[in-house]
């Protein structure tokens, strides 16, 4: 898999692949910033009068519902439903699900559409499964990644989407595989937007491979390993952010290889 990660990193860095970004208002400059560092060219566009056009242009659709609005909502589930009529693929970021009614029915009918990846922490992929318990604490998980990993596999048999699940250790679950991921540090929750960065370089891997197994598993782990080296230099959170943009664009084959804790099992 490390082998694949390299590869994967490489082509985004080649291609440069433009990514679409419908994402909340807290992180759009962290995740731009970050795609940017890893090699990827970000767009935000979030007007249901372009997103067809913009969606027609990029590579891969990421939609953020953190923030969400009225009008942000419709130009998900319009650029959603243009990705799949062209064959671009997408993920979701269920920011907050569960706690209301408008994010719910929103997740719902994007849940429809069948996303090609999905990625929330512990909480977001629990309430995913069921509307009616609500485990979030705002934005934040309640509980442990390991816990959601049977409500992600039974989110995955119903959608077949990729899901990942955030957390002390990510999981990366496919009907025939799964990864954890070891790498990351608890100074990184302090950080907002990690995981929601973690959910933009997904998309751009999803870019430049067929296989989104491999895209998710790279994503998730480039974001947590460049967390864990930022970590081991940043005095807190602020400098932190600082250096993981700096750890994202000189992440390379010896570190990856160095560094990256990853365990990845066939079922």
């Amino acid at each position: 898999m490390e082998d694949l990660i390299i590869d994967l990193l490489a082509q985004v860095r080649r291609q440069k692949p433009l990514v679409h970004n419908i994402t909340n208002l807290v992180v759009m400059n962290s995740t731009a910033n970050a795609l940017l560092a890893l090699g990827a060219s970000p767009v935000m566009v979030h007007s249901p009068s372009e997103v067809r056009e913009v969606v027609d242009l990029a590579q891969s659709l990421v939609l953020n519902i953190g923030t969400l609005s009225e009008l942000t909502a419709e130009s998900m589930l319009v650029a959603a439903e243009h990705a799949n009529n062209i064959g671009r693929p997408w993920v979701l970021d269920p920011v907050g699900a569960g706690i209301s009614a408008f994010r719910n029915d929103l997740l719902a009918n994007l849940l429809e559409l069948k996303p090609t990846v999905i990625r929330g922490n512990a909480s977001e992929i629990m309430s995913l499964y069921n509307f009616n318990e609500v485990n979030t604490k705002g934005v934040d998980s309640t509980a442990d990644s390991k816990a959601a990993i049977g409500f992600g596999k039974a989110l995955q048999e119903q959608l077949g989407s990729i899901i990942c699940i955030s957390g002390k250790v990510d999981y990366i679950l496919s009907e025939q595989h799964t990864a954890e991921v070891h790498n990351g540090h608890p100074l990184m929750t302090q950080v907002t937007g990690l995981g929601c960065s973690a959910t933009a370089l997904i998309g751009a891997f999803l870019a430049v491979t067929d296989h989104p197994f491999e895209a998710a598993t790279a994503g998730v782990s480039l974001l947590s390993l460049a967390g864990e080296l930022a970590t081991a230099r940043s005095a807190g959170p602020g400098s932190l952010q600082m250096h993981l943009y700096d750890e994202l664009y000189l992440l390379n084959e010896e570190r990856i290889r160095m560094h990256l804790n990853l365990k990845h099992y066939g079922n």
